[in-house]
């Protein structure tokens, strides 16, 4: 199973940016699929996911600014980046929970994609 990120990049502040992510392989389901982040130096931090009810969730320093939505038929998952902020530059990094199916018997594991720049500078 892989996840491939795409849409990292320059953007100014103020900009926008949409980050997109698939997975793919011998996948049974995919139970979740979210959004992290992480800066040289620093912690990976989670920035977008879904609650168990549904609804997205999101990191304080990104609310009202970023979007997460998902596509369960193509086993995607976007994140939608507003309002960009200088702040906001790292490698995002996509991150799911998949069932699959391998020698013929199905397990559980977590999935992270291989990483996507942000940069936002003018």
């Amino acid at each position: 199973v892989q996840l491939q990120a795409s849409g990292g990049g320059l953007a100014q502040p103020g900009g926008s940016l949409r980050l997109s992510c698939t997975a793919s392989g011998s996948i049974l389901s995919v139970d979740y699929m979210d959004w992290y982040r992480q800066v040289p130096g620093k912690q990976r931090e989670l920035v977008a996911t879904f609650t168990t009810t549904g609804s997205a969730d999101y990191v304080d320093s990104v609310k009202g600014r970023f979007t997460i939505s998902r596509d369960k038929a193509m086993n995607s998952v976007y994140l939608q980046m507003n309002s960009l902020k200088s702040e906001d530059t790292a490698v995002y990094y996509c991150h799911a929970g998949i069932s699959v199916l391998s020698d013929r018997k199905p397990y559980y594991d977590i999935f992270w994609g291989q990483g996507t720049l942000v940069t936002v500078s003018s």
